[in-house]
């Protein structure tokens, strides 16, 4: 192990420790968070609303997921701010960059795509995605499209993770992936 390693090792861990401080804060503050959450990488949780927020068991919620419970854009204006609950029912996947507004509930066990800006409820086991996020299909069929499409493609497992990868196994990622979309473990 080099010393970059070392450095990138605590580097991790002290960001990791700051994440749970901070989500530590949130809860205190009235943050409902569910068992078994996922949250990855960095996070906003509205934190002068976080007591609007409720994260229901089992969800995932991706790097640079914003929730937002207000919204301050009137108040020079009007002397007053709009503000709403936000509610992600159990076993969701919010992901990477999504920005959740307030007075969103996002029904159990559904998906909400990558840096999409949820402004309406999702109805449950639905996939949403885009700007503004819209209802695109139930999640059974997103599922069965997925495991169709994976029926004749490689699932590379968990040797193939970035902490594992050596060269050779990335170019044997890279060449199976050509100009698709590939699984992996």
């Amino acid at each position: 192990m080099n010393v970059y390693s070392i450095i990138a090792g605590v580097v991790h861990f002290a960001m990791k420790k700051k994440r749970e401080r901070y989500l530590n804060d949130l809860v205190n503050k009235g943050l409902t968070l569910g068992a078994n959450v996922e949250i990855v990488g960095n996070f906003v949780f509205d934190p002068s609303h976080c007591y609007l927020i409720s994260i229901g068991d089992n969800c995932t919620i991706c790097p640079n997921v914003r929730l937002i419970a207000h919204d301050a854009s009137i108040k020079k204006i009007l002397g007053f701010a709009k503000m709403g609950r936000i509610d992600i029912r159990e076993n969701c996947f919010i992901g990477d960059s999504a920005i959740i507004l307030p007075g969103v509930t996002i029904g159990p066990n559904s998906i909400v795509g990558a840096g999409s800006v949820v402004t309406k409820d999702v109805p449950p086991h639905t996939v949403a995605a885009g700007n503004p996020a819209k209802i695109l299909f139930p999640v059974e069929h997103y599922i069965n499209k997925i495991a169709n499409m994976s029926r004749s493609r490689k699932i590379f497992s968990n040797e193939y993770h970035i902490d594992k990868l050596n060269e050779s196994k990335r170019q044997e990622l890279i060449e199976s992936l050509g100009n698709t979309i590939g699984f992996i473990a």
